[in-house]
């Protein structure tokens, strides 16, 4: 993680599993960042517990309210962001706040399907326009025009399970509306990818593995466990993190940094 120097980052998501996991990682850097937003529905709630502790001995992590799927709560804490950073930019968004339904393709159904892709897709859509000025007031900041995390990045927490060419665990768990959701969150990337570019902003779409979370662990798997542990992931992710460059931007690559087919 050497390469990976940034002056500011927001998780969503971060409450638990790989987003917490993340905030921890960035937090316990060698050169941490000024300011952590650790951004989850419920800062104050049962299930922030770890993030409050993590609040109350590190001054430059901030707990903020972000409900992915309310267009009002997304846009309260962009402001509530951009007042903390003062005059300076956001460099890295990870959106990584999602969902799943377990629910074969017989039984999907169109509320299900609309809840999953509306926190899944439509929420990284929303939280990448809300925070479009800080992410290119970062860039416009940074020295040099290449494309880095260290600069302006949006990072979108995909899922192999949407690799149209892969179709992964499909016989364990078909979770249509998640990997539909995927799917279209790996489209949105590439169009952020090309949109954004003239900004200075670096857009990719990661895979973190099968981690042993909340969400990763599907029922009806069987004997079949999660490989591996949020730490894991987490390092390898921070690892492509900081390897990231102006070639990458637009990829779907996974937390080893290997390039994922569509």
């Amino acid at each position: 993680m050497a390469g990976l120097r940034i002056h500011s980052v927001l998780v969503t998501g971060a409450n638990r599993g790989i987003g917490l996991g993340l905030v921890q990682h960035f937090l316990g850097m060698p050169a941490p960042p000024q300011w952590v937003f650790a951004a989850c529905r419920a800062p104050t709630g049962q299930r922030a517990q770890e993030l409050q502790r993590l609040a109350s001995k590190h001054r430059n992590l901030a707990i903020i309210p972000l409900e992915v799927t309310d267009p009002a709560s997304i846009k309260a804490a962009a402001a509530q962001v951009g007042e903390l950073l003062g005059g300076s930019g956001l460099t890295l968004l990870i959106n990584n706040a999602g969902m799943v339904i377990l629910n074969a393709l017989d039984d999907e159904t169109l509320e299900d399907m609309t809840r999953v892709y509306t926190t899944n897709t439509i929420g990284p859509l929303l939280v990448g326009q809300a925070f479009l000025p800080l992410l290119k007031k970062s860039a416009q900041g940074s020295p040099g025009s290449a494309l880095s995390c260290s600069r302006a990045a949006i990072i979108n927490v995909s899922s192999s399970g949407g690799s149209i060419v892969e179709v992964t665990l499909f016989d364990m768990a078909q979770v249509v509306s998640y990997r539909c959701s995927k799917a279209a969150l790996n489209m949105l990337t590439k169009c952020q990818s090309l949109r954004y570019r003239e900004d200075g902003i670096l857009c990719v779409a990661l895979h973190p593995g099968w981690v042993q979370t909340d969400l990763g662990n599907i029922e009806d798997t069987g004997p079949h466990k999660p490989p591996l542990t949020v730490d894991e992931s987490v390092r390898g992710m921070l690892k492509v993190l900081s390897s990231l460059s102006e070639k990458d931007t637009g990829t779907f690559l996974s937390w080893e940094g290997k390039v994922i087919p569509w």
